[in-house]
């Protein structure tokens, strides 16, 4: 007995000095118990896009169950690239947005075939892991003012509790104010209890977090999980799809794992007969420009709430963090999904204490068991999730404090940038409206010198994108 008691005491030595010595767990100042942790968590609140992707992209014409498994997949892929190359905490999976051009517009719009989407995707990842190695994702990282930095970060913050709401069904849309909050009378026993029930989460995290108690968040999403399967059970929540109030116990009845056949490999069987190059240039270019800004934006407004930067606001390992998603969306093309990207709920994770890949390595991992067991996680709805996400934007809203509101021409592009990524659902979008203005405002005060050459360039090339796109 005691022979095999020290062979499983030097075994377990053992494992911890090769994950020590892989994810540098001492010198980021974590352990294996905070990094597993906070891997869970960082799943549990992006796992909704196994349920959300397929939605979107079967309107393509593609097989719902083929591209769930995709997603998982891709998602996997990309969360071990971003934990053995990178070393980073931030978690991968086919992005929304750029999902719903892929299906709305490249496919039901513009009339082309789901497989030619795919092997668009399949390029852009191409090109941007050519664009990783010369370091042009990197340089344009590094281009972007810490002030503008700190904008973009908050701005993410914002963004994160906004859609934290929209998944609790706090904020609703409003014909008088465009949004607005919801009316919890109304469809009481579908939407206004899984509202409650949200709220309810969020008072729970937040008196967890007071209490410094770790896990806080995965607490907090189970017990609104399970709080509602309680008021299914007892007939205080009805499901009615109609309303987006879908049965929140698992269902195993028609998930087959076989179905990948049907969309993995495809993105390279199409014919090229009928495409115009004119229209492949624009839909790489679109995938590209959304992808490439979509990922900085997250990475500089994540790795600043983490305190993962330079005091020159520099990432260390940019070049393979930003290698790591372009990788995962070559590998999520084949599996038969959309662009895979950086995903904003990795804050999540990161609030919870994780600082290494290995909480990356972890979600990956759950994204591979989740295989076996998607009903179960496509089963925890977006109110569980959602008080999750509104504490971690929450926090990451800190970074407003960090900008030089002395200075004007630095201070205004940087809450302009903030404000437009909320409201337009947009990361892309809001660096666009930062960058543009901050150039433009920084030459018309006097002080176009400090703006670097690079610069320049992106902000022509984002007004050429609204011009012409």
């Amino acid at each position: 007995m005691t022979f095999f008691t020290n062979s499983i005491i030097k075994k377990r030595k053992k494992d911890d000095k090769v994950i020590e010595k892989i994810f540098k767990l001492k010198e980021n100042n974590t352990t294996v118990k905070t990094e597993i942790l906070g891997g869970i968590t960082t799943f549990l609140t992006m796992a909704y896009i196994l349920a959300v992707n397929p939605n979107i992209l079967s309107a393509s014409g593609m097989d719902a169950n083929a591209v769930l498994i995709a997603t998982a997949l891709a998602s996997a892929v990309g969360c071990y690239a971003m934990a053995f190359l990178a070393n980073y905490p931030f978690a991968l999976a086919p992005g929304l947005g750029i999902n719903a051009y892929f299906a709305y517009t490249v496919c039901l719009k513009i009339g082309y075939s789901w497989q030619f989407a795919l092997f668009a995707v399949f390029v852009e990842g191409v090109i941007f892991i050519i664009l990783s190695l010369v370091n042009v994702r990197e340089a344009i990282f590094n281009a972007i003012p810490n002030d503008l930095k700190q904008g973009i970060s908050a701005g993410i913050g914002f963004f994160i509790v906004f859609i934290g709401l929209q998944n609790a069904g706090l904020i609703v849309a409003n014909d008088a104010t465009v949004i607005g909050l919801t009316d919890f009378r109304i469809n009481f026993h579908t939407t206004g209890i899984a509202s409650i029930l949200s709220l309810i989460g969020l008072i729970i995290i937040v008196v967890l977090q007071h209490h410094n108690i770790r896990g806080s968040m995965l607490i907090g999403i189970f017990s609104v999980w399970l709080l509602g399967i309680l008021c299914q059970l007892t007939g205080i929540y009805q499901v009615d799809p109609s309303l987006g109030a879908y049965s929140l116990i698992p269902s195993f009845s028609s998930f087959n794992i076989t179905d990948i056949s049907k969309t993995f490999g495809q993105c390279f069987l199409l014919d090229f007969s009928s495409v115009k190059i004119s229209d492949f240039i624009v839909i790489i270019f679109v995938f590209l420009f959304s992808d490439l800004f979509d990922t900085i934006g997250t990475l500089i407004g994540v790795s600043n709430s983490a305190g993962m930067v330079d005091k020159e606001g520099r990432m260390p390992r940019i070049k393979q963090a930003l290698l790591a998603d372009a990788i995962a969306t070559c590998a999520g093309a084949v599996f038969g999904t959309s662009t895979t990207t950086t995903f904003v709920e990795s804050s999540s994770g990161i609030s919870e204490g994780a600082r290494t890949g290995l909480a990356t390595f972890v979600t990956g991992t759950l994204f591979l068991i989740s295989l076996a067991f998607a009903p179960i996680f496509v089963a925890i709805p977006g109110f569980a999730t959602a008080p999750a996400l509104i504490f971690v934007g929450y926090v990451i809203m800190h970074s407003f404090t960090k900008i030089n509101y002395k200075d004007l021409p630095e201070a205004f592009p940087a809450g302009f940038c903030a404000v437009t990524i909320a409201l337009t659902y947009s990361i892309s979008d809001g660096m666009a409206a930062g960058i543009v203005s901050y150039v433009i405002i920084n030459l018309c005060c006097g002080k176009g010198k400090k703006i670097s050459v690079l610069m320049y360039v992106l902000a022509a090339a984002f007004l050429l994108k609204y011009i012409f796109l």
